[in-house]
């Protein structure tokens, strides 16, 4: 794919940002012209990788560890990232984590975990984030079909979450439309990625569920995430853009 302009001078933060889908983001923001920093839990090989990448084609791009289950590490991520970018005009909150287990064999900390991750994490990053992102600005939360549609047993705590986080892009959307900055989910269906299935029963179900037949790609995801932090979104806010292959139809 050719570097375009359209975020040339943008400064943009991808949280969990090292691989799979959030490696894929922030490599298309790179490469429509957009300063990159990256969080990363605990992968530093492939936080390195994405970051390398990026710098390969020419653009910019710096790893920071974050674990977004901790607050304190969380906002010292952000602020960390802001720091070297010089602020942050995109943030894109990607880091998450899923855990399966149907409902008298879930446990509390599994709940817990899910939660702090895929929504306290959430919302202390973004409310650190707020005072580096300038009038204008985006956010862009990186939600899951699993919030409206339980494909499979196992799935209710993972899909709650998801859900939190439609209701919190909606909610902020509101929030700082005084401020012109927008806000926006994307709900990924079923993914190809390091951790999607490739076989085997679950695979089959998810697959057999997807009009399009097959599973998206990354790189599908980061298109839309690209979409939404350029000019050409600059009238949508508070919508849920999902990107399944029909499968939620």
């Amino acid at each position: 794919m050719s570097r375009s302009n359209i975020l040339d001078g943008k400064k943009a933060l991808v949280t969990g940002g090292s691989r799979g889908i959030g490696s894929a983001i922030a490599k298309r923001l790179a490469a429509d012209g957009a300063e990159v920093a990256i969080t990363y839990a605990g992968n530093k090989a492939a936080a390195d990788a994405t970051v390398a990448a990026i710098e390969q084609a020419g653009g910019k791009a710096v790893a920071i560890q974050a674990d977004a289950a901790d607050d304190a590490s969380q906002r010292a991520g952000i602020d960390a990232a802001a720091s070297a970018l010089g602020g942050i005009d995109i943030l894109v909150h990607n880091a998450g984590v899923a855990e399966f287990f149907e409902v008298d064999q879930d446990t509390d900390e599994s709940f817990a975990h899910q939660f702090g991750v895929n929504v306290r994490g959430l919302h202390v990053g973004t409310r650190a984030a707020l005072p580096h992102i300038p009038d204008g600005g985006r956010i862009i939360l990186i939600g899951s079909i699993a919030g409206e549609t339980a494909a499979f047993p196992g799935i209710a705590t993972y899909g709650a979450t998801k859900a939190a986080v439609a209701g919190l892009g909606r909610g902020w959307a509101r929030d700082l439309a005084a401020r012109k900055i927008l806000v926006n989910v994307i709900q990924p269906g079923p993914i190809a990625t390091d951790l999607a299935p490739s076989e085997g029963p679950v695979y089959d179900l998810l697959i057999s569920q997807v009009p399009l037949g097959r599973f998206g790609e990354a790189e599908e995801i980061a298109g839309a995430a690209a979409f939404l932090a350029g000019p050409d979104a600059s009238y949508i806010t508070g919508t849920t853009l999902t990107i399944d292959g029909g499968t939620t139809i």
